[in-house]
């Protein structure tokens, strides 16, 4: 870019100023703007986003590209004034996909070897074995198998898990993943379903998958299997998962997204025995690589060339 751009910094639900740092390192005399601190908004070129106040994008007239700060755009088309002429790009990040990986993997064998038993009997001085299962007898499934929902199965191969995903067409996936039994589509859901010991859930968040993780759904996997929400917590039916640890139907679930964020004080996840819960963190983008995306995304939009990440908004991913 020959001039230095002005971004706006808008997030209802955190502080975006730990971004600046690295967008002023990235593109030295670039003007920030932190919502509420906008001005008149007649001159920012872009917005980098993560769940923006209802209205605040559309008030900007000569945006160029709207950033998602996360690879998921969910936070931004639930906008309806979200203006639909503008591009919206989300961030790709392989760093991500590590990280991603190892919580994946962390709550896979914390809830198969047992962990949290073992936690609460350190804490109460008991020496006892819980049953010892192989990982090859342990069967993970994957809801949403793209860029992350691989190096997920990539980490869980490696340890020895047998592995199974799911996505909503099907599509050809790298050699390497060859092991992995892989399905698609809502015919082939509920057979994808009864083979998960562990389910890890990494839909994208569409119309198509809100609430997609009801009574029914979870009906379908084995009685006992352990859920591992890291998509949104827009996906899962609150009572429904709650009514399911009560029958014994499903033994566990790791909770890292909710519907609501922060997770109320008051809400039943927080106590519940069977429930872990973690506030957000299964991964991070460095704020370089948000810093350095956005202003290749704004630097191809300006030239007049598509962006590599832009999203597919009737898609919604």
């Amino acid at each position: 870019m020959s001039d230095t751009p002005t971004l706006a910094l808008v997030s209802a639900t955190i502080d975006m100023n730990y971004l600046r740092p690295a967008f002023e390192a990235a593109c030295p005399g670039i003007e920030l703007r932190i919502w509420p601190d906008l001005g008149d908004g007649n001159d920012i070129d872009a917005v980098v986003c993560w769940e923006p106040p209802p209205g605040v994008i559309a008030t900007l007239p000569k945006l160029k590209l709207i950033q998602s700060l996360a690879a998921g755009i969910d936070h931004l088309v639930r906008d309806p004034a979200l203006p639909d002429h503008i591009p919206l790009c989300r961030i790709v990040d392989s760093q991500m996909a590590s990280g991603m990986a190892a919580y994946v993997a962390w709550a896979v064998v914390h809830g198969q070897r047992h962990m949290g038993a073992y936690l609460a009997q350190q804490r109460a001085g008991e020496w006892r074995e819980q049953p010892v299962q192989h990982p090859p007898q342990h069967r993970v499934g994957i809801a949403g198998f793209g860029a992350l929902g691989q190096a997920c199965a990539r980490t869980l191969l490696s340890i020895g898990y047998a592995v199974r995903g799911w996505k909503r067409s099907a599509s050809e996936v790298p050699a390497d993943l060859a092991a992995v039994s892989l399905f698609h589509g809502d015919d082939q859901l509920a057979d994808f379903l009864s083979g998960c010991d562990t389910l890890v859930c990494l839909l994208p968040l569409t119309e198509a998958t809100r609430n997609r993780i009801d009574a029914r759904f979870l009906a379908a996997l084995p009685k006992g299997a352990h859920l591992v929400n890291v998509g949104r917590g827009d996906h899962v039916v609150d009572a429904d998962l709650l009514m399911a640890l009560a029958s014994g139907q499903l033994g566990a679930a790791t909770l890292d997204a909710f519907r609501t964020e922060p997770l109320p004080a008051g809400h039943p996840f927080w106590r519940h025995p069977r429930i872990t819960v973690t506030p957000h963190i299964a991964t991070r983008t460095p704020a370089s690589v948000i810093a350095r995306q956005t202003l290749a995304n704004l630097s191809a939009i300006l030239s007049g060339r598509a962006t590599e990440v832009a999203i597919d908004r009737h898609r919604g991913y």
